[in-house]
């Protein structure tokens, strides 16, 4: 975690407001060296808001349904 690009980001870029753009998140998500350790422990977790290794929610239950 130590590692994660984000410890340094506005963490409301990781939790937009309904309609709000993911855009800066997935950004910084693209060159972190932990994303899929972060995506791994959202979907352990259910995590169900903000960006978790670069995929929102809806993203990420359809990744979960993929690998079921």
């Amino acid at each position: 975690m130590l590692e994660a690009k984000c410890l340094d980001a506005d963490p409301e870029a990781f939790f937009p407001e309904k309609g709000g753009s993911t855009r800066e998140a997935k950004r910084i998500c693209t060159a972190c060296p932990v994303r899929d350790e972060c995506l791994e422990f959202a979907l352990s977790n259910d995590e169900r808001f903000g960006i978790w290794g670069g995929l929102s929610e809806r993203e990420r239950r359809r990744a979960k349904r993929l690998t079921a």
